[in-house]
C-alpha cells in the first residue's frame, strides 16, 4: 500500500524543521534553510520520476548527497559544496545558495551543529515529493506557502512584506481577467513580485499557464521567488532584481515594456519611493505622486506596464481612493480616462505586517474609452478569524469573483457607481467605497408603542419573510393579530424552539436540501469513481463545488455560498487526503482496496509525527496500532456490526450503571459512624479493604456491617464482571473489524467511501446549514417575544404585589414570628441526614441539541453534564430539584435551577423525602464555609457530618418560598430597569430618524 504524503503531515514535518532552527535566529532568516533544503529535496525527487526535468542534478549535488553527510563533523561544509554545485549546474549561484549551512552563529558550532543539521535533513528524507506533480496537484507548492504564511506571523511587521496571502492572491487573480481562454504566450508581471505567490495564483488561472515576468528588490526574497518560480514548474519564469520605481529592469529604452496583465502587492505608502529617482519612464503623465508616498507611483507603474488592451489589480490601502491633493488629482485624470474599472473593499487585518483594510484597484485599458461607471465591491464583512489575522473565506472569494466579473449588483454589498455620481462636485471623484455603498446591517429598531401597550411590531415580524417562505406554515401557527399594526405571540416562548424545529414544514426544506445533495452527488459519482492518477484534485473540486452552488441557488432561506463552503471545509478536512490517497495507489499499480488496507501508525519523534490510532487490537506489547485513512473503522462498524455495536453499547451502559451502583452505596454508608465506616483508610474505601474488613467483621461486627460489606464486595464484583464483558466485546468487535477490511471488494470499498462517507457527510453538512438558518430564526423570534413580553404597567403591577409579598413575610424571616400551629423548636441534624449523595450518570440524558436561544435541555456524557433548567419539559429538574455540589474544589457558590454547569467532580444532592425541602437547604448551604480548592472528596469525610439547625418541612417550605420572592423581586427590578433602558432607546430612534415609526396614541 502506498501512504500518499498528506498535505497535514507534509507541513508538520516542515514546521518541525523550522523548530530544529529556533533559538539562533528568527524566523526571517531561518526561512531561508528550510526552503532551501525543500528546494533541494523537491528537484532530487523530481529528477528520479521525470527524466524531462528542466533542472539538472548533477554527481554530487542532490539532497542524496547531503543525507548522505549526515553525522559528518564537517556536515555545514559539505552542505554549502552540495547545494553549490546544484546551483552551478543550473546557472542558480546566488538564488539557492543564500543560506550558509556553516555558520555557527545561527547553527551552533563543533557537535551542535552536526546533530542540528543531521536532525534538520532526516526531517526532510522521510519525505516523497516525486509524484506531487504527476498528481495534477500542487501538494509543494502549498507547503511553500504554508512556509510563508508562518515564517510571515514570526517575522512581524518589518519582515512580513514579502508574502501576499493566499486568500487575497486568488482574488486578485481572478478579478483581473485572466481564465479560460487565456493563452500560454500571453504575459502577466508583477512590479513587486515578492516570493512570487501572487504571480503563480495568476498564470495557474490560465489553462495552460502563462508566460511570467517580475521583479524584487530584496536580494534574499528575489533568491526566494526564483525557487518558488522552479517549485511550481515555472522554471522559465523571468524575475529580475532592483528597484522597481528608481531602476526598473523590463524597459526598452526610455519606456517600459508594457504585458497584457499587471497583478501586485506593492509595499503599502512607501515614503522612499522617489530616492534615487531618475528617468521616469512615461509612468507621470498622469501626475506625479506625493513625495512621501509612493502609493500611485506603484499603480501608475502597473498602468504604464499595460499594452493598449491589457488590464491589471494592484492591492493598495484604503486611502488611495480619497486622499486629496496630488494624489486626488491623479485619480481624477484616470477616472476621466476610464482606467479604473474597479475597487474592491478588503476586510482589516488581512496581510502580514499591517492591520488596516486595503481594497483591490483593477484597472482595464481595453473597455476605458466610453466607461461609464466603477463597479463598487464592499467586501469588508466577509472573513473568519484565523489567529491574530483574519482570512478570507472559500465562499467569500467565491463571492467577490462572481460579483465582480460578472456585476452582480446586490444590496449592502455591490453596485455600479455611475461616473456622474463619482464626479458630481459632493464627491468630487472621491473613490471612498462608503460614499457610494452603505454595508451596515439594518438598525434594530425598538418599538415605543410596543413597550407600552404590549405585541410584536408587524414590521419586525415582516422583515423575517424570507423565513416565512421557506416555512409557509410557521408564521401563522407562532402569531395572531393583536391590533393595527400589531401581533402577539400564540404560544410560550419555551415553544417557539419546538414549533420551528417540528411544526413549521422544516422537513419539506430538509428534504429539498437532501434531494439537491443527492442529484449533485448523483450527477459526480461516476467522476468520483473513476478516478485515476492523472485527475487534477484542483480542477476535480472546482467542477463540483461550482455545480452545488448553482444548484443551491434556487432554494429558499439558505444562502447557495454557504452551502459551497461547507464542501469546500470538507474537502480541505478530508476529501482532498482521501481523492490523494487513491490516485498515489492508482498510480503504485493499487486500487480502492488497497487505498483503504489498515497501516501501522507512524510514531516519529523527529519529523514531529505521532498518530493517534483509529484502532488498537491485542494488549501490552503484542498491541498493535492501526491507522485506516480512507475508510474509518466507524464506517465499518456501523454498515457491518451495526448489532454488534448495540450489544456493546448496552454492556458498556450496564458497567457504568454496575460503577454508578458502587458509588451510590459507598456515599451512603461509608461515612462517619456508618455501615462502612470501619472498612475505609484515609477517607477511602476500596474492594480489598472491604474484603479485609468483612474477615475482621466476622469475628466481632454485627451483622448489619457484615451485611454491608458483603453487599459492597457484590457490588465491587458485578461491577467488575460489567467492566470486563465490555470490554472483551470491545476487543472482539475491534478484531472483527481489523479482519473485515481483508474481506472488503474494490465495490465495498468504492461504496463505502462514495455513499457512506463522502455523500453522507455532504448531505449531513448541507442540513446544518439549513439548522443554522432555522436556529436563527428561533433567536429573533424569542428576542422578540421577550422584547415585548411585558409592558411597563404590568412590570409596576409586579414589583407592587412583590414588594407586599415581601414585606409580609420578614416578621417569618426575622424569627419574630412563626408560621401559624409551629412551637416545637428547630431540630439540629447532619447534611447526610437530609440529603442524598450521588453521581450523575446516564440516565440523566434526553438530547445532546443546544441552542443559542431558549432553554438548554440536559446533555450528559457520562458523568460530565450540563444541568437542565427548571422550566425544560424534558429536564430533571422540573420534577426533582437537585443542588449541584463540586465534591473537589468546593465552590463558594452553589449551583442552583437555572444555572448551567459542567464538571466531572460535580455531585447532586437530592433532599430526603418528608425530612428537607431542596430549596431551603439550598439556602442553609449557601450560609456553611467549604474549605476551598484542596481537591480532596470532602462529602463523605466531611461535609456529610456537619449539623445545620432546621424547621419542620412545612416551615422549611414556607421560608424557601419567602426567601425566593427575593429573588422574584430582584429580578423584577432588573426587568423594569431594562424596560427604561429600552423606552429610552425607542425614543431616542424616533427623534434620530426626526418622524413617529409607528401608529400609537402615548
Amino acid at each position: 500500500m502506498t501512504v500518499a504524503l498528506k498535505k497535514s503531515d507534509l507541513y508538520s514535518s516542515l514546521w518541525a524543521s523550522a523548530d530544529q532552527l529556533r533559538g539562533g535566529m528568527d524566523a526571517s532568516q531561518y526561512k531561508d534553510y528550510v526552503l532551501t533544503l525543500l528546494f533541494m529535496k523537491y528537484v532530487t525527487d523530481k529528477a528520479k520520476s521525470d527524466p524531462d526535468s528542466l533542472i539538472e542534478v548533477p554527481e554530487g549535488g542532490s539532497f542524496d548527497d547531503m543525507f548522505a553527510a549526515k553525522g559528518d563533523k564537517e556536515i555545514g561544509d559539505r552542505f554549502n559544496k552540495i547545494i553549490g554545485k546544484l546551483a552551478e549546474a543550473n546557472d542558480l549561484r546566488n538564488v539557492i545558495d543564500q543560506a550558509d549551512f556553516n555558520e555557527p552563529e545561527k547553527l551552533g558550532s563543533g557537535k551542535e551543529m552536526q546533530d542540528r543539521l543531521s536532525k534538520l535533513v532526516t526531517i526532510f528524507n522521510d519525505l516523497d515529493f516525486s509524484g506531487s506533480r504527476a498528481e495534477g496537484d500542487d501538494l509543494l507548492g502549498d507547503a511553500y506557502e504554508y512556509l510563508m504564511r508562518h515564517f510571515a506571523t514570526e517575522s512581524g511587521k518589518s519582515k512580513g512584506q514579502f508574502y501576499t496571502p493566499a486568500e487575497v492572491s486568488r482574488v486578485v487573480a481572478k478579478v483581473v481577467g485572466i481564465g479560460r481562454q487565456t493563452r500560454q504566450d500571453e504575459t502577466v508581471y508583477d512590479a513587486a513580485s515578492g516570493s512570487g505567490s501572487l504571480l503563480l495564483k495568476a498564470a495557474a488561472e490560465a489553462p495552460r499557464g502563462m508566460t511570467i515576468y517580475g521583479q524584487e528588490k530584496d536580494n534574499v526574497t528575489w533568491a526566494l521567488s526564483k525557487m518558488n518560480m522552479i517549485l511550481h514548474g515555472n522554471e522559465t519564469a523571468e524575475i529580475y532584481k532592483g528597484n522597481t520605481i528608481t531602476d526598473p529592469q523590463l524597459t526598452n529604452g526610455t519606456r517600459l515594456k508594457t504585458f497584457d496583465y499587471v497583478v501586485m502587492n506593492p509595499p503599502f505608502s512607501d515614503k522612499a519611493w522617489s530616492n534615487g529617482l531618475g528617468e521616469d519612464y512615461g509612468r507621470f503623465e498622469y501626475g506625479r505622486p506625493p513625495e512621501k508616498n509612493g502609493d500611485y507611483a506603484f499603480l501608475l507603474h502597473a498602468l504604464t506596464s499595460l499594452k493598449s488592451g491589457g488590464k491589471a489589480a494592484v492591492i493598495l490601502p484604503h486611502g488611495v481612493l480619497f486622499r486629496g491633493n496630488a494624489e486626488g488629482n491623479i485619480r481624477r485624470e484616470l477616472l476621466k480616462h476610464g482606467f479604473i474599472k474597479g475597487v474592491i473593499g478588503l476586510p482589516a487585518n488581512l496581510f502580514y505586517g499591517t492591520g488596516i483594510p486595503a481594497c483591490i484597484v483593477v484597472l482595464d485599458k481595453e473597455n476605458a474609452v466610453g466607461r461609464t461607471g466603477v463597479f463598487m465591491v464592499d467586501a469588508s464583512k466577509g472573513f473568519i478569524k484565523d489567529g491574530a489575522k483574519n482570512r478570507l473565506r472559500d465562499q467569500d472569494i467565491h463571492r467577490i469573483v462572481d460579483t465582480f466579473n460578472k456585476q452582480i449588483e446586490i444590496d449592502r454589498y455591490s453596485r455600479m457607481v455611475p461616473m456622474s455620481e463619482i464626479a458630481d462636485p459632493k464627491n468630487d471623484y472621491n473613490l471612498n467605497i462608503p460614499r457610494y455603498i452603505d454595508s451596515s446591517e439594518p438598525e434594530d429598531l425598538q418599538d415605543l408603542s410596543a413597550h407600552l401597550n404590549g405585541g410584536i411590531p408587524n414590521r419586525d415580524i415582516e422583515a423575517l419573510q424570507k423565513y416565512w417562505d421557506a416555512l409557509p406554515s410557521l408564521k401563522d401557527a407562532l402569531f395572531e393579530p393583536l391590533r393595527e399594526g400589531y401581533s402577539s405571540l400564540k404560544v410560550e416562548l419555551s415553544e417557539v424552539q419546538d414549533y420551528a424545529l417540528h411544526r413549521s414544514g422544516l422537513d419539506s426544506l430538509r428534504a429539498q436540501v437532501t434531494a439537491i445533495v443527492d442529484e449533485w452527488f448523483a450527477a459526480h459519482r461516476g467522476t468520483l469513481l473513476n478516478l485515476t492518477a492523472e485527475t487534477k484534485p484542483g480542477d476535480l473540486i472546482t467542477a463540483l463545488s461550482d455545480d452545488l452552488l448553482e444548484r443551491f441557488k434556487p432554494v429558499p432561506l439558505l444562502n447557495e455560498y454557504d452551502a459551497y463552503q461547507q464542501l469546500m471545509t470538507y474537502w480541505h478536512d478530508v476529501m482532498h487526503d482521501d481523492v490523494s490517497l487513491v490516485m498515489a495507489e492508482l498510480a503504485s499499480g493499487g486500487d480502492w482496496v488497497s487505498a483503504a488496507k489498515p497501516r501501522q501508525t507512524i510514531e516519529d519523534k523527529e519529523r514531529n509525527l505521532n498518530e493517534t490510532p483509529d484502532l488498537e487490537v491485542g494488549t501490552g506489547r503484542k498491541k498493535t496500532k492501526y491507522k485506516m485513512d480512507l475508510v474509518p473503522p466507524a464506517l465499518i462498524v456501523s454498515r457491518y456490526f451495526a448489532s454488534e455495536q448495540a450489544e456493546l453499547d448496552e454492556l458498556g451502559a450496564a458497567a457504568e450503571e454496575a460503577t454508578r451502583l458502587v458509588e451510590e452505596y459507598v456515599d451512603e454508608h461509608a461515612v462517619e459512624n456508618g455501615l462502612l465506616a470501619e472498612a475505609m483508610e484515609d477517607d477511602k474505601i476500596n474492594k480489598g479493604l472491604a474484603v479485609t474488613r468483612l474477615r475482621e467483621a466476622k469475628r466481632d461486627a454485627g451483622d448489619d456491617e457484615i451485611n454491608a460489606l458483603q453487599q459492597l464486595i457484590r457490588l465491587y464484583d458485578a461491577a467488575s464482571a460489567a467492566r470486563k464483558a465490555a470490554k472483551e466485546a470491545r476487543a472482539a468487535l475491534d478484531l472483527d473489524t481489523l479482519k473485515k477490511y481483508g474481506n472488503l471488494t474494490e465495490g465495498d470499498v468504492a461504496s463505502l467511501v462514495l455513499d457512506y462517507k463522502w455523500h453522507g457527510d455532504l448531505t449531513g453538512r448541507a442540513l446544518a446549514v439549513v439548522e443554522t438558518q432555522v436556529n436563527m430564526l428561533i433567536a429573533r423570534v424569542s428576542q422578540l417575544g421577550q422584547r415585548y413580553a411585558e409592558t411597563l404597567d404590568s412590570l409596576d403591577e409586579r414589583l407592587t404585589m412583590l414588594n407586599n409579598d415581601v414585606a409580609g413575610n420578614l416578621a417569618l424571616l426575622t424569627g419574630d414570628a412563626r408560621l401559624p400551629g409551629f412551637s416545637e423548636p428547630w431540630k439540629k441534624m447532619p447534611l447526610s441526614a437530609l440529603l442524598s449523595y450521588e453521581q450523575p450518570g446516564r440516565y440523566l440524558v434526553t438530547t445532546t441539541r443546544q441552542l443559542e436561544s431558549g432553554r438548554t435541555p440536559v446533555l450528559t456524557a457520562g458523568k460530565t453534564f450540563i444541568l437542565g433548567y427548571t422550566n425544560d419539559p424534558h429536564g430533571i429538574c422540573t420534577t426533582h430539584p437537585l443542588i449541584i455540589f463540586d465534591d473537589f474544589t468546593t465552590a463558594t457558590q452553589f449551583v442552583d435551577f437555572d444555572f448551567k454547569a459542567k464538571s466531572s467532580a460535580m455531585k447532586l444532592l437530592r433532599a430526603r423525602p418528608g425530612v428537607s425541602d431542596v430549596r431551603f437547604m439550598f439556602e442553609r448551604m449557601q450560609l456553611i464555609e467549604f474549605v476551598l480548592g484542596d481537591h480532596k472528596r470532602h462529602w463523605i469525610s466531611q461535609y456529610s457530618k456537619i449539623e445545620v439547625t432546621v424547621p419542620p418541612l412545612d416551615e422549611q417550605i414556607a421560608i424557601a418560598k419567602a426567601l425566593a420572592q427575593f429573588d422574584e423581586l430582584t429580578e423584577a427590578l432588573e426587568l423594569r430597569r431594562a424596560k427604561l433602558l429600552d423606552l429610552k432607546r425607542a425614543s431616542a430612534q424616533r427623534v434620530v430618524h426626526g418622524a413617529p415609526q409607528e401608529k400609537s396614541n402615548e
